[in-house]
């Protein structure tokens, strides 16, 4: 997976009108993002719909229906889907890309400015279209292998969808006590914050971090009796998080022990040890 530069060259090719195939929350946001973009955009067409008019055709469909709207699609033109788990195989024979988002999208809409997209294309001319819808949104293009395909979109289900299953299920808990969802948000939100600013290792804390197995055990009690239903979450979530916890431990034991060996080092050597450290190519 590479972040691709912006391109604002001539050679970069324009799409000025894209056409857009699905009326679904995808579609439609896309939509009305690239007509704010001052592009001409045709559509949300619904499925079934031959993309007619458009300089490029984005298919945003069910990824079990890629295949079935590509082929009504007239030759000749570009091809693109927005699935992020599926390759370009099932737009063939086309000129084909594909342009994910790595953004929700509810029925509100969204805003895609600031964020990923995962993009790929068949040739040249159509990585470099799908790189520039992108670029229009305000998306930063990385391009993602095929093979990556299922570990990029699997990254982002957990980063979102099973971040709403947890949060779901705290906001349960929380409610068996007397506490609405709106005291957890400061909560979520920080921790949010401080998991990008720090990495996980930094953003850590909490009673499994700090080895308090009979506060951990009180709450595991407290969970089989008001909703047993999440207990195998619950003990799935500990074990990941100690094991998270054990890998912050061993970074840390670690540290002094580099730190012992640059002291010790020649200052050329020592600088060479803390470039291959840092990935930094040293003259």
């Amino acid at each position: 997976m590479r972040e691709l530069e912006r391109n604002d060259s001539p050679d970069t090719p324009a799409c000025a009108r894209p056409t857009i195939v699905g009326q679904g929350r995808l579609g439609t946001a896309l939509a009305r993002a690239l007509a704010a973009a001052g592009r001409t955009v045709i559509g949300p067409l619904g499925r079934g719909s031959d993309g007619a008019g458009g300089d490029a055709v984005l298919l945003c469909v069910p990824d079990a229906e890629i295949a079935a709207a590509a082929a009504l699609i007239a030759p000749g033109r570009l091809v693109g889907h927005c699935s992020g788990a599926t390759g370009l195989e099932p737009l063939a024979p086309h000129e084909r890309f594909s342009l994910h988002p790595l953004m929700t999208v509810t029925a509100a809409g969204a805003t895609f400015a600031g964020a990923g997209a995962a993009i790929a294309g068949s040739t040249p001319r159509a990585l470099a279209l799908a790189g520039e819808l992108a670029g229009a949104l305000g998306m930063r293009p990385v391009a993602v292998a095929e093979a990556d395909r299922a570990a990029y979109h699997a990254a982002a289900s957990i980063a979102s969808n099973f971040l709403i299953t947890l949060e779901g299920s705290a906001e349960r808990m929380a409610r068996t006590a007397g506490v609405e969802r709106e005291l957890l948000l400061p909560l979520v939100r920080a921790t949010v914050e401080n998991w990008a600013a720090l990495g996980p290792e930094g953003a850590l804390t909490g009673p499994v971090a700090r080895r308090d197995e009979p506060t951990v055990a009180r709450q595991r009690d407290a969970i089989a009796e008001r909703a047993p239903d999440l207990l195998p979450l619950f003990d799935a979530l500990v074990q990941a998080t100690r094991a998270l916890a054990r890998e912050r431990e061993a970074t840390r034991d670690l540290a002094p022990e580099r730190e012992a060996t640059r002291d010790l080092a020649p200052e050329g050597e020592a600088t060479r040890a803390l470039a291959r450290e840092r990935e930094v190519p040293v003259a």
